[in-house]
């Protein structure tokens, strides 16, 4: 009696098994499973993509407005130059931006963001301490002087200097041939939050609608916040900063800004920045600013942001532009 009783228990779990009860519904089920709510994941970038960068330099020469491919980076650095003209730094990660520019030449101090964020540089040009640096510290770069990596949109209504342009497919050929590696050996700059930061209520926040940031009585960067959009507009020099093929006004989520002194080089017209220390500065997003930290030990160190109670800042899901001031020019948050 206790053998029949034990097989038609078995029968049982054989039933049950063929018919599916008791079944967990996963994602990868069919025939009308349930799929659970999918978890947040970031946009901006990949957290677990090992690509390295590519790192472009921009032309903010106003004579080479509008520019092309910005709203792609995931993070840029705006910093002065000689004649109080800025550039821009762009960074793209898993991208495949098909115009890009106008590409200028390359200053030494922008290496240093270049290392600290482990990139593969393009360039048209270099000062001649860049060149020196680029060479000693064996940055991986593309330069249009020497590799085939860019074209002259001669279309353009301005002068030859300011027509260079590139594609990540054209950077990526470049970077296959010249075998550089291809796999970073550094964690991303930032750390990035899939949830909302807002913040309104961390330690000296205050309102941040529009932000203007003056480089020199040449170029002013300002941003107008989008409450509705959740994003900066950017302008320059009180003309909207807009994309050349798009025609869009370039946004950015959030903002870093912060003053550091910069003097005259030992070269004539050259700018030095005094970039390694530390200092102050702000982060802004969703409309507020807060005061922030900043420390840099060494040129291929990554800088790090803190509050100011110390803990590492987290930005939102989005790109980022940190505005690297000089100390003898305002910055107006309001």
């Amino acid at each position: 009696m206790k053998s029949k009783i034990i097989k038609v228990f078995c029968c049982l779990v054989v039933l049950f098994s063929l018919c599916g009860c008791g079944k967990k519904v996963t994602d990868g089920d069919v025939n009308g499973g349930v799929t659970p709510e999918s978890e947040k994941k970031l946009q901006i970038v990949d957290v677990n993509s090992k690509s390295r960068p590519y790192a472009v330099m921009i032309n903010n020469n106003h004579a080479a407005w509008p520019q092309s491919g910005v709203q792609d980076a995931y993070l840029v650095y705006e910093i002065v130059v000689e004649g109080g003209i800025t550039r821009m730094m762009a960074f793209y990660k898993d991208q495949n931006t098909a115009k890009i520019g106008s590409v200028r030449s390359s200053r030494h101090y922008f290496l240093d963001y270049v290392l600290e964020n482990d990139a593969i540089y393009a360039h048209f040009g270099w000062s001649d301490p860049a060149k020196e640096d680029i060479e000693s510290l064996k940055i991986d770069n593309v330069n249009g002087l020497y590799d085939d990596y860019t074209w002259r949109d001669t279309s353009l209504d301005r002068a030859y200097e300011h027509t260079a342009f590139t594609s990540i497919e054209n950077i990526k050929k470049q970077v296959e041939k010249k075998k550089y590696r291809t796999e970073t050996n550094k964690d991303l700059l930032l750390n990035y939050s899939v949830d909302e930061i807002n913040l309104n209520d961390k330690e000296g926040s205050i309102v941040a609608n529009n932000v203007t940031i003056k480089y020199s009585n040449y170029q002013t960067t300002s941003y107008e916040y989008d409450a509705i959009n959740k994003v900066y507009k950017r302008s320059m020099s009180g003309v909207a900063n807009t994309d050349l093929v798009t025609g869009q006004q370039y946004t950015v989520k959030n903002i870093i800004t912060y003053k550091v002194k910069d003097e005259a080089h030992a070269l004539p017209k050259l700018r030095n920045l005094n970039n390694i220390g530390s200092g102050e500065g702000y982060y802004i997003t969703n409309g507020y600013a807060v005061p922030i930290t900043w420390e840099k030990n060494a040129r291929s160190s990554q800088t790090v942001y803190k509050y100011k109670d110390g803990t590492e800042i987290d930005v939102n899901d989005g790109n980022t532009f940190i505005q690297i001031q000089p100390t003898n020019q305002p910055l107006t948050i309001k």
